[in-house]
């Protein structure tokens, strides 16, 4: 494909860091517990309301639970007396579940005093609020605490602990045999899917619904996970697919058959969880959970999504499906099915309804999010082919309308399918207005950093038609380094993984010392340099060129947040040579690196107290250490 003429987009421009979706405001703190008086039993409860009536927590009962907690904290981790704490602390609070589970601030202390229970008493309190259930699930803080209760089940189902536990209260039981918390699990996925719809389409039930899946399914999302803690607006709950960590665990085959009449539950319904905002998160998340245990329930649903939208009105310009995703609730949902789809099936749905619309929809300001999750399922060369000649020309009018994920997005996918990287670089240094004249190639690290075009960056002023003027080195070496972007960072990092990344390489190298040490100090930045460590594309020679800009700067370096984790992977691969530059250096400053909260970390990885005192004994030391590194790089290389 050709290049083209120049982009029109030619006055000097700061690109927009690219639209953000809206995030909730935290959850607001829980107060400090009472220390003053050691926890006592809570008031005499005979007075108290009947479960059919709102329950009230005591301002005594509620100062004695926080005192309780605190205790806890505090108490040894193991040991009898812990033991019998915790079952104490749990039995009262099994007596007053629901009143503590719809109270604002009680519902905080319950939620971290679950994370103390044993199986057994999970369990009671648990069979307390299931008589309950619907009124704790649509609870705005009711929903949390059986939220909490559900993740407890990756440390209490099927341990050891279960078969070991007394049988000596559930004798003693008034309600008969006290329920398994498999059954317990069974029981709240029964009463969710007899009414579906109900609970994914409340705000604070559909937090029970989505936690559920997770747990049925035997898969915690990281950002599920983090949400229930934070805020409850719907809104919150938009963090990108990408910083989901799934963390697996066992489950019996009964959470799983519960999971497939759940993932029927949708179909029969489909047309409410593509359009109700609230409804759409469980399906989102049921996707995630069901691409990981049961693909092709997932790919079902997928179908079932697709054909759904496909059979709408169409559009003045094409497919129905690009009315939704312009829309702000069903684009989210395309996003996951575009995430989770298998290759064939995303290649089908690219020829029959994105096609030809690429550059439209990077510039909208909604459908630009789906296109960008398109480009990150891509995994072929057959898909990234036409998706690249499609957006490739519109390359700098896309960063200028701040969508730079976008651009992101496809030089991301070119990494991964390792196809298009040269040309992919040719455009950026021609967005960023450094491609010519060659002399300005080296100054393209700062402004994809900054995501800034070079006039911008350096403050100059040109004509538009004029002839562009060469690179000053003076100028550049005098100018302290930007403010580095997230995006910016991930651009470098995908272009330091590309299979020739010299150019990138060059620039970095001609960086001074106080810039490279900036970049290596900015949470964003410091992220660069560890792909120059890690990045199989560049070589011991190139690292060393541009690493070896720090020497000077290893004390400033060490005593940072973000530098110090730096300079840990540097020693980390650095050889005994290079390991006593650095500790010749920092040994300087040894008692400024002692009294630094960052920098004392790095005194002591270093061992910079043996190097000072005895030589000879930290060179055996570091000879020792790498020599079981290189034997084991032989063994990893073999």
């Amino acid at each position: 494909m050709g290049l083209g003429p120049r982009s029109p987009h030619k006055a000097g421009r700061r690109f927009p860091a690219g639209g953000k979706r809206g995030r909730g405001a935290k959850g607001s703190g829980r107060p400090p517990p009472d220390r003053r008086r050691p926890p006592g039993p809570p008031p005499d409860r005979s007075s108290e309301p009947a479960l059919d009536a709102h329950p009230h927590l005591s301002p005594e009962a509620l100062g004695y639970f926080r005192r309780a907690l605190s205790a806890l904290k505090e108490a040894p981790e193991t040991g009898e007396e812990r033991e019998l704490m915790v079952h104490n602390v749990l039995k009262e609070v099994e007596a007053q579940a629901l009143a503590l589970a719809t109270n604002r601030t009680g519902s905080e202390i319950m939620q971290e005093l679950l994370g103390f229970s044993p199986l057994k008493p999970l369990c009671r309190v648990w069979a307390a609020m299931r008589s309950s259930l619907r009124f704790v699930a649509c609870h705005r803080c009711g929903v949390h605490v059986l939220q909490s209760a559900l993740l407890q089940l990756p440390r209490l189902l099927g341990s050891p602990a279960e078969k070991e536990e007394d049988v000596e209260e559930e004798e003693n039981g008034k309600d008969g045999p006290l329920e398994t918390l498999e059954e317990l699990v069974l029981g709240l996925a029964s009463e969710v899917c007899d009414d579906f719809l109900f609970y994914c389409g409340d705000t604070h039930g559909s937090f029970v619904v989505r936690t559920l899946l997770q747990v049925l399914g035997g898969t915690l999302l990281e950002s599920e996970r983090a949400r229930h803690r934070g805020s409850q607006s719907p809104d919150a709950q938009r963090a990108p697919a990408r910083e989901c960590k799934p963390t697996d665990f066992e489950v019996p085959e009964t959470f799983l058959n519960r999971l497939q009449d759940l993932s029927f539950c949708f179909l029969k319904d489909i047309a409410v969880f593509i359009t109700d905002k609230i409804s759409s998160f469980c399906l989102q998340v049921a996707l995630q959970i069901l691409h990981r245990k049961l693909p092709q329930f997932c790919a079902h649903l997928c179908s079932a999504v697709i054909s759904y939208l496909s059979s709408r009105n169409s559009s003045a310009d094409g497919s129905p499906l690009l009315l939704f995703l312009r829309d702000q609730t069903s684009s989210r949902l395309l996003e996951q099915v575009l995430l989770v789809l298998e290759p064939l099936r995303l290649q089908s749905l690219f020829e029959d309804h994105f096609q030809g619309q690429l550059q439209a929809l990077a510039a909208h300001p909604i459908a630009n999010f789906p296109l960008q999750r398109l480009l990150d399922a891509i995994t072929t060369p057959e898909l990234l082919s036409p998706v690249f000649e499609e957006l490739s020309p519109a390359l700098e009018a896309v960063l200028a309308q701040g969508h730079p994920g976008v651009v992101i997005a496809l030089v991301g996918a070119c990494r991964r399918v390792g196809a298009h990287q040269a040309q992919v670089l040719q455009l950026l240094l021609e967005a960023f207005h450094c491609a010519e004249p060659s002399s300005r190639q080296v100054a393209c690290v700062p402004l994809f950093a900054t995501l800034m075009a070079y006039e911008v960056y350096y403050g100059l002023l040109e004509e538009e038609g004029a002839v562009p003027a060469e690179h000053q080195v003076d100028m550049a070496t005098a100018r302290a380094l930007g403010d580095v972007t997230v995006l910016g960072s991930l651009l470098l990092q995908h272009l330091l993984h590309f299979s020739s990344p010299g150019i990138i390489l060059q620039s970095l190298g001609a960086l001074t010392g106080p810039q490279l040490l900036t970049l290596a100090q900015s949470p964003a930045g410091s992220h660069v340099l560890d792909a120059i460590l890690t990045s199989p594309s560049v070589t011991r020679k190139q690292r060393r060129r541009v690493l070896k800009t720090l020497k000077g700067q290893y004390v400033a370096l060490a005593c940072s947040r973000h530098g110090s984790r730096v300079l840990d992977a540097i020693w980390s691969g650095a050889a005994l040579g290079a390991r006593k530059e650095i500790a010749a250096e920092l040994g300087e400053q040894n008692q400024e690196l002692i009294r630094d909260p960052f920098g004392h970390h790095v005194a002591r990885n270093v061992a910079l107290t043996t190097f000072l005192k005895r030589r000879e004994a930290w060179e055996q030391q570091q000879g020792a250490v790498a020599k079981r590194r290189r034997a084991l790089n032989s063994i990893l290389e073999d």
